[in-house]
């Protein structure tokens, strides 16, 4: 069944033609990403479908009756509400039906001689009872602590007041509010933005399973290979549709491109050999030839010309080393750092070899950033070593691209660094990363954050150093460009030192992922699809050497063999709160089946006491919840 379709939609901003052939169908029940690079038009497609935009031609088709859940890239949240309280305005319709199955109840309990009054409450409580149920109406608590839970919202958080909430929190909230409601068709503007990866797998779990459709805008490449099972690229403001995930896509993209590239070449050998004839027939100079040119024109103007296939991944570099280095490039040894009281990391430990590429991973917070600052000098560790090897040569992407200075222009910036270099060279190398002609004379302060991004991409290639600490280096890059510096690292001859959150880009170039922890680092071999087999196994991790000291693993395991008993215990208990639970619900339902036949009321009294035993049941299974809300939290 077709939800949504679109067909030949067209959108400009004074003379900006954004959208100028976008065409879409998405099926009921499918899960669409859509892709292109920044500023092509992604986010104003999406907001013409949410309404919030007015296409200025073609026709957008929507199934009778469809409900839309949009989560824009920032969120709107009702600040006189905690954080519990705006998830749970979602079910204020159920809240009222519980009410008013609450003041039946105490009627029908009251009702005692009245048998037509008790037929009536009966009635309508039957029937507020069936929708009542269709709405979630025992369950729906749970599943506000789940999405809650899964979206990464701490227990104390819940009576934390909205307006209190950092941006990336309030987007999160809006979209948990937004899974809530269950909408037919979800539009999902980089939905994982502001998730750790606990989060965005949860996420992802949640989609794959959902009931309707999605169409969804992320630059997670990951996360659209395990959600999406068709694509649609935005490219020059048309639409390209594509079945299968996004690694489906570019292989196709790629073959469609490679036909297209030819079709195009053939075309364009076949006029210039038409115009060759025709420039020969003219040469010749008499009626017949003349003739025979001028038909051959004819033909050529009536053909239809084929549009050069357009490959916006223009950005094509390398990185390459001045010189090698020796087989230790860097040992940390018991590295601590804190500020104030807090502690953000200690006995950190690690070892990295000529050759190395190792993602460094970790809840936000964990001091990762700061962990990088402490390597290349600028933080100061609270003790601990850090030794480089010989030879080594430090290059350093920062993710803020703080070291970029906002009132140079974009040449200043990078000819100031290399001044050996003449501003042929300088502007070639600029070049490489699409800043050319006048681009190149625009102030730092006025680039977006991938174009910051390439500025820094572009001095990090002309460093030519041997070991490379990136901080998110995919932040701000749109896909194409991600591809094409996982390229470039991968022919990068040194050693790399990546953080980062992007699960495709950390199985492009690691060959070890490390995670960074309070106690220490914990290491594995291979990319991040090990990494993630190993801890779903419950694999211990695969460093050579203890990542703390005897006394600090002796108390790991000590805490270890008490939370493993914790968890015992408290499974034993949620599994005995739950069969309550259940035992509770099943005697309900069997009085809610009583309450709703009619010959229950030929007995006045026995109608008001059975009614009044199910409020009391009622009761029961609120405060049974209520336990089991407070064992899950703990």
């Amino acid at each position: 069944m077709i939800l949504l379709s679109l067909q030949g939609v067209k959108k400009s901003f004074g003379t900006n033609e954004v959208l100028r052939d976008a065409s879409l169908v998405l099926q009921d029940g499918q899960r669409m990403g859509l892709v292109g690079v920044n500023g092509c038009g992604k986010s104003t497609l999406m907001k013409i479908i949410a309404g919030l935009e007015t296409a200025d031609d073609g026709t957008i088709t929507m199934q009778k009756g469809i409900r839309l859940g949009y989560l824009a890239q920032q969120g709107m949240v009702d600040e006189s509400k905690t954080v519990l309280e705006e998830m749970e305005s979602v079910f204020e319709p159920v809240m009222r039906m519980e009410e008013e199955l609450r003041s039946l109840e105490c009627q029908m309990a009251e009702a005692v001689e009245d048998e037509a009054l008790l037929h009536r409450l009966g009635s309508r409580y039957d029937q507020l009872t069936r929708t009542f149920e269709k709405s979630n109406g025992f369950g729906w608590r749970s599943t506000v602590q789940g999405v809650l839970a899964g979206l990464g919202f701490r227990k104390e958080q819940q009576s934390q007041p909205a307006k209190l909430l950092s941006g990336g929190e309030r987007t999160r909230l809006c979209l948990a509010r937004m899974l809530l409601t269950e909408p037919d068709l979800l539009l999902l503007d980089e939905p994982t933005n502001h998730l750790d990866l606990k989060s965005i797998a949860w996420l992802e779990d949640y989609l794959r399973t959902y009931r309707g459709a999605v169409l969804l805008v992320s630059h997670d490449r990951y996360f659209m290979d395990h959600v999406c099972d068709r694509m649609c690229e935005l490219l020059l403001g048309t639409t390209e549709c594509y079945d299968g995930n996004y690694t489906a896509y570019m292989a196709h993209r790629a073959q469609r491109f490679e036909i297209r590239m030819k079709a195009y070449e053939m075309q364009q050998k076949e006029i210039a050999r038409q115009q060759a004839i025709i420039a020969r027939y003219r040469r010749f100079n008499r009626e017949k030839s003349i003739r025979a040119a001028e038909s051959r024109e004819k033909r050529l103007e009536k053909m239809d010309r084929l549009e050069k296939p357009q490959d916006e991944s223009a950005i094509h570099f390398r990185f390459d080393c001045r010189r090698r280095t020796g087989e230790d490039v860097l040992m940390v040894d018991e590295l601590k750092k804190g500020f104030d009281e807090r502690v953000l990391f200690d006995h950190v430990k690690m070892h990295l070899r000529a050759g190395d590429r190792v993602a460094l991973i970790g809840d936000n917070g964990v001091g990762k950033s700061t962990l990088f600052k402490c390597l290349i000098g600028e933080e100061k560790p609270d003790g601990g070593t850090i030794r480089l090897g010989a030879g080594v040569d430090i290059g350093y992407y920062d993710q803020h691209q703080a070291h970029l200075h906002e009132n140079k222009t974009v040449l200043d910036e990078v000819w100031d660094d290399f001044r050996r270099l003449d501003q042929t060279e300088v502007r070639g190398a600029l070049g490489l990363f699409l800043f050319t002609g006048d681009d190149v004379l625009m102030p730092i302060s006025t680039l977006s954050g991938g174009e910051k991004g390439r500025v820094a991409l572009t001095k990090l290639m002309l460093r030519k150093d041997n070991l490379l600490l990136l901080d998110e280096p995919t932040n701000h890059l749109d896909m194409d460009s991600r591809e094409v510096l996982e390229d470039a690292l991968e022919g990068f001859p040194g050693t790399i030192l990546a953080i980062s959150h992007d699960r495709y880009f950390i199985n492009r170039f690691a060959n070890k992922v490390c995670v960074l922890e309070n106690g220490g680092i914990r290491e594995y071999l291979g990319n991040y699809d090990d990494y993630y087999e190993k801890i779903t196994r419950l694999q211990e991790p695969d460093g050579d050497a203890p990542q703390v000291t005897k006394t600090a693993m002796d108390k790991e395991k000590r805490r270890s063999r008490e939370e493993e008993k914790r968890l015992r215990e408290k499974k034993a208990a949620l599994k005995q709160a739950e069969e309550a639970i259940a035992k509770a619900e099943e005697e309900a339902a069997d009085m809610e089946h009583r309450l709703s036949q009619p010959d229950t009321y030929q007995d006045a009294e026995k109608a008001a006491e059975l009614a009044k035993a199910y409020q009391q049941k009622k009761d029961e299974i609120d405060e049974l919840y209520r336990q089991w809300e407070v064992l899950e939290g703990e």
